[in-house]
């Protein structure tokens, strides 16, 4: 059923119920009565009933939400009064708010516990979702509404916050096809559509290449050299999948010990080449996806004036414009390639005194980078781990929030989690008033697509005069527990929790009164600064000191462990930076092309990344088809972000450096400046507010120590 015969039909039903509910001006249809999306939720802070959620509700109460969302857009261009700010900017911020209940659920669950079914009514309710955006953002009429308010704006008196809506609000139609005409605005509801479908599809399919590939081992002699932890974590696999012996997948917590600590090398090629062709070819194949993708978004860009995409989405970024982000990765890959070259070299050399004969192969690299550390630094994630006892950390990492923030966590069970996994907590400041509600979800699973990320069921607005707090979500995939052991942390798990929580202190502690433009809704290379700045107190001696303790014996880490971590924190630095560059420039490369790509895909590969090659070139081997932070996720010309935020981050840092790692004043002021204030400013704006100065490059080169 189309949108519009939907609406119809919603408006004959309603005629003949009687007394269900209205929303924007559409009676609720009496086939819609008992579906829980559409309905008050009864809940503490209104939650999300979870149980009561059904797939069959999906459906129904998108067509319904999308009609509502309809109804409320035709009141604001209808309305007979001139446009203001009231009955057109801030009503368009109002409006949509059951959609965005259910599109918050939705979404956010087909991320983190999806299914066969989700993902096929991802793929029905997508076109439609895309039809309302464009529907709405190629409206003449209300265009005209926005944009005579918007040429009033220098005479409104409106506050900073009142301002920023109305900019963003003219921008983001303008930049969504509002200025064009005719053919072109066709056009682009046409390439919009197309591109929402294929970005969703590139997901599922690299989820399900994840998914699709395991490798057994039978032979004990095999696994007989791994550590203990590393030989529990796939026994359980193979149990749980029906299995004897030993299992490994390609979702990271199997994934990378055992290519870490096996010397199977005939095992770690194969698994290597699995791992990095999930997509190329085969039923879950994303290379003509990637194509087609790129030359969405060219067309799209071309459409809006653009040569290419990234000057499209760069103009709306902090680092303002292609040439400046080409001029940024490279000067950093300058910067740091010999270094990187010879943590190559070294580890190369190490190897071959170990008796490795031949080149140091890509699924080489983890085992012997891993022994020599341990060697240099006498360090390894075996020693570290039982230090790192998740509910340990998680404590920790509150505690952290409690020190810098005043903020306390209190789990809770009168409200629902959508999978046995998940864990939530009520999150109160020092005057103990709600600030969020916080779902936790720690382990991979077969329904939870790879990667840790950070989002929101619902974020933070005024109702009716009150600010409604956000429920955020913060999603990992950890090593899991197993039958003798709990879930120990690698020092990079630790550090990726300590990351994804910076992203949900940043939705925690947000306040204001429109959700487009608080807490994370921020410019995409900025939203990593209050991520990447966490990472940093994962090696502080005097944080540390305070919690990290033996799981069995209670004894904290000792001195020397922790100075051994502080030691090795920038070995390979200079190596994993130009590894990070890379997948910047594969990013930069796919969205500056100024016509289709019609060639050979993993070729462009090689080519845009050859800047930062170190390790030999795998034929057949691409990042780019698994790649869903650009193709699939929010970041398309925009994955440099991370290496801008290290920048701002490592800038950052030394002013708690300079003050103490725990000064109230400098978290005050980075919770005033930066977290509460979300995107109400430009990003430079907040950045200089906090710290007095501009970020400099130099403030990460040199935090890298390198020699």
């Amino acid at each position: 059923m189309t949108t519009l015969s939907f609406i119809m039909s919603a408006l004959t039903l309603a005629s003949t119920v009687g007394d269900l509910p209205e929303n924007g001006g559409v009676r609720m249809p009496a086939s819609l009565v008992g579906n829980p999306l559409v309905e008050e939720w009864n809940t503490p802070y209104q939650t999300p009933p979870f149980s009561s959620i059904k797939l069959e509700h999906y459906e129904p109460a998108f067509d319904y939400a999308i009609a509502v969302n309809r109804a409320e857009i035709e009141t604001i261009v209808n309305n007979p009064e001139p446009a203001t700010f009231e009955n057109t900017i801030v009503a368009m911020a109002e409006s949509g708010e059951l959609l965005g209940r259910v599109s918050g659920v939705f979404f956010v669950l087909n991320n983190s516990d999806t299914s066969e079914e989700m993902q096929r009514i991802a793929l029905a309710v997508t076109p439609k979702l895309t039809d309302l955006s464009n529907d709405i953002s190629l409206n003449p009429q209300l265009f005209e509404r926005i944009k005579t308010v918007y040429d009033q704006r220098a005479k409104l008196n409106l506050d900073e916050e009142d301002m920023m809506l109305l900019e963003e609000t003219y921008k983001g139609f303008a930049r969504s096809g509002a200025l064009l005409e005719g053919e072109a605005k066709e056009l682009y509801r046409k390439y919009s559509s197309e591109l929402s479908q294929l970005t969703l599809q590139f997901g599922q399919n690299a989820l399900a290449a994840t998914n699709a590939y395991s490798y057994n081992i039978t032979d004990p002699a095999k696994v007989a050299e791994l550590p203990d932890f590393v030989k529990e974590g796939l026994a359980a696999e193979a149990a749980a999948r029906g299995e004897q012996g030993w299992t490994v997948t390609l979702h990271a917590p199997s994934y990378v010990p055992f290519m870490t600590y096996s010397t199977q090398r005939d095992i770690k090629e194969q698994l290597y080449r699995a791992y990095n062709t999930r997509g190329v070819g085969g039923e879950n194949d994303n290379m003509e996806n990637i194509r087609r993708i790129a030359e969405l978004r060219l067309n799209i860009a071309n459409l809006l004036g653009y040569d290419c995409y990234a000057d499209y989405v760069l103009e709306d970024r902090m680092a303002e414009s292609t040439k400046g982000v080409t001029k940024f990765l490279n000067q950093l890959n300058k910067a740091t390639l010999k270094y990187a070259r010879k943590d190559y070299e070294t580890v190369s050399a190490y190897a071959k005194s170990l008796g490795h004969e031949g080149t140091l192969m890509p699924w080489d690299w983890g085992y012997y980078n891993e022994k020599y550390k341990e060697e240099k630094y006498a360090i390894n994630d075996e020693q570290i781990k039982p230090y790192l006892q998740l509910e340990n950390v998680k404590e920790a990492v509150f505690m952290l929030a409690g020190k810098l923030y005043g903020l306390t966590f209190t789990q809770v069970d009168n409200i629902e989690t959508y999978n046995p996994e998940a864990t939530v907590y009520e999150v109160r400041d020092a005057k103990n008033e709600l600030m969020a509600i916080l779902y936790l979800d720690f382990f991979p699973r077969e329904s939870k697509r790879q990667g840790a990320w950070m989002t929101e069921f619902r974020g933070v607005r005024v109702v009716d005069g009150k600010e409604q707090r956000p429920l955020v979500q913060l999603v990992m995939n950890f090593t899991k527990p197993t039958a003798n052991t709990p879930s120990l942390l690698t020092f990079d798990e630790f550090t990726t929790f300590l990351h994804e929580f910076g992203h949900g202190l940043h939705g925690i502690l947000a306040h204001g009164k429109y959700e487009s433009i608080n807490g994370t809704s921020v410019k995409r290379d900025f939203v990593e600064l209050p991520s990447q700045i966490m990472e940093n107190w994962a090696t502080e001696k005097e944080y540390l000191d305070l919690w990290a303790k033996h799981y069995q014996t209670g004894e904290a880490m000792p001195a020397e462990l922790i100075e051994k971590l502080v030691a090795a924190k920038n070995y390979l630095a200079a190596y994993f930076n130009v590894r990070q560059l890379s997948f910047g420039m594969l990013d930069m490369a796919w969205h500056t092309i100024e016509k289709p790509y019609t060639g050979d895909i993993l070729d462009f590969e090689n080519k845009a990344i050859a800047p930062t090659q170190i390790t030999p070139i795998v034929e057949g081997c691409a990042m780019g088809p698994a790649f869903t932070h650009i193709f699939s996720g929010g970041y398309a010309a925009g994955y440099y972000g991370y290496k801008w935020a290290e920048v701002l981050a490592a800038d950052a840092f030394s002013y708690f450096k300079q003050k103490g790692i725990f000064s109230p004043e400098v978290a005050g002021k980075f919770r005033r400046e930066v977290l509460e204030k979300g995107g109400h400013k430009h990003p430079m704006t907040l950045y200089k507010n906090f710290r007095g100065h501009a970020p400099k490059t130099k403030a990460l080169i040199d935090q890298m120590n390198l020699k």
